[in-house]
């Protein structure tokens, strides 16, 4: 999935939608980590600060926390083991 460079939605906001996402179909499941920022930043061809921004704000949200030294991992959900 890619970007719109130019799209009216500010990339952030986008790669947060697309990881909210994968988050919600199952592509990330529960208490697994998320590819690194590196990763993303290659992937969606940004810069670490706008992959960093779309991380926080699923964070902010309660999707995904962090784990010094270890990445970032997707919090269950209410729901996700009914």
């Amino acid at each position: 999935m890619t970007v719109d460079l130019d799209g009216p939605d500010p990339l952030w906001q986008q790669i947060a939608g697309v990881l909210r996402s994968r988050i919600e179909s199952g592509t990330y499941p529960p208490n697994r980590r998320i590819p690194s920022e590196e990763a993303l930043c290659e992937e969606f061809g940004v810069a670490r600060p706008t992959v960093r921004r779309a991380i926080s704000t699923l964070r902010a949200e309660g999707r995904l926390r962090a784990v010094r030294g270890r990445g970032t991992f997707v919090i269950e959900q209410a729901g996700d083991g009914e």
